[in-house]
């Protein structure tokens, strides 16, 4: 690359990180949009063992899956971006029933989704006429493999990406570019020999390091699986309705995690401070006030019901 070019290349690089920086998101990093080898094998040997559950949507467009290049046709580069979510507050009653910390807020697909699309016209005015296509889990791409390979944390034992300096409770986005830009680098694992994570997962989801049988997890359960919660989980959900933040409430990297700032993703005060009673005796009317806005809606009322009789029912 010569002189001039990578003059360009830094400064686009240095734009683009403004930018992201100037919209919100905590963290941005860049990867070169080539094929994922490594996590070819890896998707394939955990789609092989249908660790996957009933999510059939996943063993879709594996390629594109692997390839940024097929999903933006002459991607050069990944900007992989992340945004904390850490609350200020949570749940007000220690005995109701329990929903992950990152449906306290807006849902954050429409949240970053939006942030993403300013990002884009913010680009095009500096940088000029580039191609993209924005990405909230949306799409078949690995968030985690490109955050990962894009150095702004690395994947920790629970499968999440885990910061040094802010813990693990981040959204991933990524915005796929014909921009060439200057890659970012992997960094080192931290977890070391510490396995808090696996012992505390109460269905044995993590079944090693590193390796999440999504089947089995309270997440998928609660959220992604659409018919009745298998029987052989009774008394395993430790009061959780919707999703499951133990792996990463129990991981000591989260001691660094410090309450977001983003004001759409503050945290619902009639969403915490629902008592257990209001929990069980929820009716549709207030399902569709309190989380009109949330990620819980996802589940739809009934989802929520079958989650919150399975619980009681443990």
């Amino acid at each position: 690359m010569n002189d001039l070019l990578h003059s360009l290349v830094s400064q686009r690089t240095t734009i683009v990180k403004q930018e992201a920086a100037a919209l919100g998101f905590d963290y941005c990093g860049i990867s070169e949009a080539n094929f994922l080898t490594e996590e070819a094998k890896q998707l394939e040997h955990w789609l092989n063992h249908n660790y996957h559950g009933k999510m059939a949507y996943m063993a879709n467009h594996f390629d594109k899956r692997l390839d940024p290049r097929l999903l933006v046709p002459g991607a050069k580069s990944v900007i992989s971006l992340m945004i904390n979510y850490y609350p200020e507050k949570t749940q007000i009653h220690t005995d109701a029933p329990k929903i992950s910390k990152y449906a306290y807020g807006d849902d954050y697909h429409d949240v970053i989704r939006n942030k993403l699309n300013l990002l884009i016209e913010r680009l095009r005015a500096k940088i000029g006429d580039i191609e993209g296509r924005a990405f909230v889990d949306s799409a078949p791409v690995m968030d985690k493999a490109w955050a990962k390979k894009s150095g702004m944390g690395w994947m920790g034992k629970n499968t999440n990406i885990i910061n040094k300096n802010k813990g693990s409770f981040f959204f991933i986005a990524e915005l796929i570019t014909d921009l060439v830009l200057t890659p970012d680098y992997l960094i080192k694992d931290y977890c070391g020999t510490c396995t808090k994570c696996i012992d505390a997962c109460p269905t044995d989801a993590l079944y090693e390091p590193y390796k999440l049988d999504a089947s089995k997890c309270i997440s998928y359960l609660t959220i992604e699986l659409k018919e009745e919660i298998p029987s052989s989980f009774k008394g395993q959900f430790e009061n959780w309705a919707f999703g499951c933040d133990i792996c990463q409430d129990v991981c000591p990297w989260n001691r660094f995690s410090k309450p977001h700032q983003h004001n759409d993703l503050h945290a619902n005060e009639n969403l915490l401070s629902l008592s257990k009673k209001e929990w069980f005796e929820i009716t549709e009317e207030v399902f569709q006030q309190v989380f009109k806005k949330s990620a819980v809606k996802r589940t739809k009322f009934t989802g929520l019901k079958r989650n919150l009789n399975f619980i009681s029912s443990s």
